[in-house]
């Protein structure tokens, strides 16, 4: 006989209610900053700073969207809006046609240098400046273990 009970204890309940209110405001507070410092958003900061830590800053879209929790249709969309202002290139892919690259043109470097500090400032207002250096590591190392969880979860579909 099962003698766990089906809810959630009053610690986990509390636990559960701070994730969520991370995990749904926290990109909400950053979309804000960013729409209002820089006309962008936070999505858009990432797509963004994802191609400039790539090789050359040159991704395969599925890569890209994958890295990104993107669809396919939603990156292409982003991309549309990138290549109208100048800040990616796309191109097929010269060793696989059946793939699209994205690069970061110089334009779309300068818009994310341009982004980021006050990006950089609000991230550690939020998550880190809240903290100790011992919680940081210590919510490091949780959300490590629940995000392999929930990838394994995602990869087993």
């Amino acid at each position: 006989m099962n003698t766990q009970s089906p809810w959630l204890d009053d610690d986990q309940q509390d636990l559960w209610q701070a994730l969520l209110t991370v995990v749904i405001a926290l990109p909400a507070a950053l979309d804000r900053q960013l729409q209002r410092t820089s006309g962008i958003s936070n999505f858009e900061y990432g797509v963004l700073a994802r191609l400039s830590m790539a090789d050359e800053a040159t991704m395969r879209l599925s890569d890209l969207a994958r890295d990104c929790d993107s669809t396919q249709p939603r990156l292409s969309k982003v991309m549309d809006r990138f290549e109208a202002r100048d800040w990616v290139a796309r191109r097929p892919d010269p060793g696989d046609g059946r793939y699209t690259l994205a690069t970061l043109t110089d334009t779309g470097r300068q818009k994310l240098v341009e982004s980021a500090p006050e990006h950089v400032a609000q991230v550690k207002r939020l998550v880190f400046d809240p903290l100790t250096a011992a919680q940081r590591r210590h919510l490091g190392t949780a959300l490590a273990r629940i995000a392999t969880t929930v990838r394994r979860e995602l990869e087993e579909r």
